[in-house]
């Protein structure tokens, strides 16, 4: 990506991700699959420090947090990013999706790579897999920063297909072609994760209550698909957790604006304890 000097890069139309995509993730020699419950899971790690991994939205990839993975190697983390199974370069079996499931994919990138404990940074599906493992595996979860996403279906507003969605999903549908072990496959996995997002997740006001580790919920001011007064909910029934409002963006704001999210990310990150 070419940053102009003295101006701060947008994409607020996301006409630059559908025809480029986001910047190129960095080389790393700590990349590969790991088998894991029926699936191959690709995974790549950066850096060296206090860990962050970084899980993508539904459809998309790990290539979409190409914004961020410079950022948080220059401010000294070592960044995981997991492609979620069935998504990117892994594979999935013939089972449903479940963000449990997927939750369980992440633990066990974790400990191929020997990392204890980390904060999750999730973006839409990937917040929700984040604050799963929050809620299930505290102690290999120093934190949670939860951008855009709901934990029970109340959350989300009706579907309205906008421009700039569209140009989403068509660099989306153009990756999967790319990355995918099956190509082919596209309109199978678009119905399937579909099915998850529609029944899942469920979490009570019980289940909110029972998250014991740092949390900050992160709305943009256009979110396309979750409502402002999920996350005030959210804030009040997680045990500390904050809130934390993204202005001009939307559901995709860490490719419309990616300073001001990275800005955003890495605060929550420093009142992490080391």
């Amino acid at each position: 990506m070419q940053w102009e000097v003295g101006m701060e890069f947008h994409d607020d139309e996301l006409h630059r991700f559908e025809a480029e995509g986001a910047a190129p993730l960095p080389h790393t020699e700590t990349e590969g699959h790991i088998d894991h419950d029926g699936a191959r899971i690709w995974y790549a790690s950066y850096g060296s420090g206090a860990p962050v991994i970084l899980l993508h939205g539904g459809l998309g990839n790990s290539g979409n947090w190409g914004y961020q993975v410079p950022a948080l190697i220059d401010a000294g983390h070592q960044v995981t990013v997991v492609d979620s199974r069935g998504h990117g370069r892994s594979t999935r079996d013939e089972r449903p999706y479940t963000y449990e499931l997927m939750a369980s994919d992440v633990l066990a990138v974790m400990d191929r790579l020997k990392i204890e404990k980390a904060v999750i940074a999730g973006w839409s599906d990937g917040a929700c897999i984040g604050m799963v493992l929050g809620k299930t595996h505290p102690k290999r979860v120093s934190g949670v920063f939860f951008f855009a996403c709901n934990m029970d279906p109340s959350g989300t507003k009706e579907f309205v297909a906008t421009p700039v969605i569209e140009r989403c999903f068509s660099r989306h549908t153009k990756d999967y072609a790319a990355l995918s072990a099956t190509p082919d496959k596209f309109d199978a996995f678009v119905e399937a994760v579909g099915l998850m997002q529609r029944t899942e997740p469920n979490y009570t006001i019980a289940d909110l209550g029972q998250i014991n580790v740092p949390v900050a919920i992160v709305q943009s001011e256009h979110d396309e698909f979750i409502k402002r007064e999920h996350a005030d909910y959210l804030v009040r029934h997680i045990p500390g957790a904050k809130l934390i409002l993204l202005p001009g963006v939307s559901h995709f704001a860490p490719l419309q604006r990616p300073a001001q999210f990275n800005v955003a990310l890495l605060g929550f990150l420093a009142t992490i304890p080391a």
